[in-house]
């Protein structure tokens, strides 16, 4: 009987299961909606910035060859393509490149993750990285200004998933929307410095490296100097490699941080890095699991949204049988091409197709694009209620801390009325 009970209680105290919630927290209609808002303002950002087209690009029979592209295979070819290119006068958006860019990688990723093969995921992911480092090489206004638009937005709502997530984790509560925004917009500074505060110690301490490397160019003295400082400068660097290392491996950790315990910026760098330091393996193993489940999920998603599109334009389809006014093929397929798993939208050329048509054309990528929108915001969902899980696993294995302890503090005006209301009993209990 001893041996019966203790199973479950062994199960209990197993963690990583609770991580299979993150779907059913994920799809939460009001994270849904602070994703998709968030998507929709970092996308028009983007689209109104690309305005001003600066990426060269060559016209091909399937589609643009960017200087990204020409990056990414031989980084020394970019800079002679560019000059070639630019009297041809045809160039791209760098939000659009990137784009189109990611969204190649991401896929790339997921299909050598289902396929087991560990190369192909190093390889997708470094090329997504190597395509941010061009961005900011090469268009590094744009790449500063896009950078800052999306740390504020994704402050904002990723602070409002991650404190929406908490409070579902340890309380069982489904706080609105306007209160998850309200502790947001509360925590503004630490959620918009914290992921940027890092950069800013790598580059004050490199700075000093900086400095002597300055000094080495002074005749006689500056060698020896430089000599002289070396183990200052290999302690500098080691500095630097240990803030890079416990970034990329807490830098998931960092907004949970935040939303649980309100830390400020350095608290909650302090706490990411303290809990990955203390057990590595284990959360290593956390976001293994929340990888491939996510993974899955989105897979799943994305196909209810190929189905739903599927069925209704097959539907549709079936009772369309007039061809186009401008091709010799079916008006539907002339305004509506069929949906992939791949690609949920395909695009054409609309100049051949007639202005009703163009605009059928239009308003249907429109609400395609909304349902892609909301296939991207659950993965941004997903993303911040799995790591918010692993924060509160992570602190319950550490500092022992029971997954049901969170910040909770009523705000000014809520504070203002507890004590409006307690002064009128007071008075009352005195007149009486």
């Amino acid at each position: 009987m001893g041996c019966e009970k203790g199973i479950p209680n062994i199960f209990s105290n197993l963690l990583f299961p609770r991580i299979f919630q993150s779907f059913r927290m994920a799809i939460q209609p009001s994270k849904l909606i602070i994703a998709f808002m968030a998507l929709a303002i970092i996308c028009l950002a983007g689209w109104m910035m690309d305005l001003n087209k600066t990426v060269a690009a060559t016209a091909n029979t399937q589609g643009k060859i960017t200087e990204l592209q020409i990056y990414i295979a031989n980084p020394a070819r970019v800079d002679s393509y560019i000059k070639e290119n630019k009297e041809k006068g045809e160039f791209a958006g760098v939000f659009s490149t990137l784009w189109n860019f990611a969204s190649v990688k991401f896929h790339g990723t997921l299909n050598s993750l289902f396929a087991l093969d560990a190369p192909g995921i190093v390889a997708n992911i470094t090329e997504y990285f190597a395509a941010v480092k061009w961005a900011f090489k090469y268009h590094f206004v744009y790449s500063i200004i896009f950078f800052v638009i999306k740390l504020a937005v994704i402050a904002i709502a990723g602070g409002s998933l991650c404190r929406i997530s908490a409070l579902q984790f340890a309380k069982g509560e489904k706080p609105g929307i306007t209160e998850a925004l309200r502790f947001s917009r509360k925590k503004f500074a630490s959620f918009f410095t914290t992921p940027i505060a890092p950069i800013g110690v790598i580059v004050f301490i490199g700075l000093f490296i900086f400095l002597l490397g300055l000094i080495t160019n002074i005749p006689v003295v500056g060698e020896i100097i430089m000599a002289v400082s070396m183990p200052l400068a290999i302690l500098a660097g080691l500095v630097i490699v240990a803030v890079l290392i416990g970034t990329a491996a807490g830098f998931n950790l960092m907004y949970p941080a935040i939303a649980y315990d309100s830390s400020d910026c350095f608290d909650a760098i302090s706490r990411s890095f303290s809990y990955v330091c203390s057990k590595p393996w284990r959360m290593g193993f956390y976001s293994a699991i929340a990888v491939v489940y996510g993974a899955i999920c989105y897979t799943f998603v994305r196909f209810l949204a190929f189905l739903l599109l599927t069925v209704t334009r097959q539907f549709l389809q079936f009772g369309v049988w007039v061809d186009s006014s401008s091709k010799e093929i079916n008006k539907l397929a002339a305004i509506w091409p069929e949906p992939s798993f791949v690609n949920l939208f395909s695009q054409h050329s609309t100049l051949s197709l007639s202005w009703s048509e163009s605009l059928a054309f239009f308003l249907i990528h429109l609400f395609v694009l909304i349902i892609v929108g909301l296939v991207i915001s659950f993965v941004i969902s997903f993303y911040f209620s799995a790591n918010t899980i692993i924060y509160a696993a992570l602190r319950n294995r550490v500092d022992n801390t029971d997954l049901q302890d969170i910040y909770t503090c009523l705000d000014g005006s809520e504070n203002e009325e507890i004590i409006e209301s307690t002064s009128s009993e007071k008075s009352r209990t005195e007149s009486d």
